[in-house]
C-alpha cells in the first residue's frame, strides 16, 4: 500500500515508523495506526486494510492529534454499549478522557465499534470534522 496517497486533514503530517514502532506493528498487526507522541500519523503496513480502510485509520489518528489541544478535548458520556466495547480492549484501563477520544475518533472515521452515538457525541464529532477540515 503507497501511503503517500491517502489525504490527512489540513495540518497534520504522516511519516514512516520508527523502527520500535516497525517492531511494535509486525507483533500487533491489529493495530492498524497510531497517533504518535510527536503529532503525526504512522500506519502498520503489516494489517490486511484496504485503502479505504487505511484511510479511515488516517483520519481517526488524525483525530486523535487534534483531541490533545485543550480545545478539542472531548467532553461526553459514553453509552453503556460503548463503555462495553472498551472494556474489552487495551483501552479497559485507559482514562475517560481517551476512551472518550477513541469513541470520538471511531464515530469521526465510521468505524462501528464506536457504536451508536448520543447527540452529544455527534456535535463534538461535527465540530471535529470542521476543525480537521473534512466534508460531511
Amino acid at each position: 500500500m503507497d501511503f503517500s496517497k491517502l489525504k490527512l486533514p489540513k495540518g497534520i503530517k504522516m511519516r514512516d515508523p520508527y523502527e520500535s514502532e516497525l517492531k511494535y506493528f509486525m507483533q500487533n498487526p491489529g493495530v492498524s495506526g497510531m497517533a504518535t507522541e510527536d503529532n503525526k500519523v504512522i500506519l502498520n503496513k503489516f494489517s490486511n486494510l484496504s485503502a479505504d480502510e487505511y484511510q479511515a485509520v488516517a483520519i481517526n489518528e488524525a483525530a486523535r492529534i487534534l483531541m490533545r489541544n485543550p480545545k478539542y478535548k472531548p467532553d461526553f458520556d459514553l453509552t453503556t454499549e460503548q463503555v462495553r466495547n472498551l472494556d474489552t480492549t487495551t483501552y479497559r484501563t485507559a482514562p475517560e478522557e481517551d476512551r472518550q477520544a477513541t469513541i470520538a475518533a471511531r464515530i469521526l472515521s465510521g468505524d462501528p465499534s464506536g457504536g451508536v452515538p448520543t447527540t452529544a457525541q455527534m456535535f463534538f464529532v461535527k465540530q471535529l470534522r470542521e476543525a480537521l477540515g473534512l466534508e460531511e
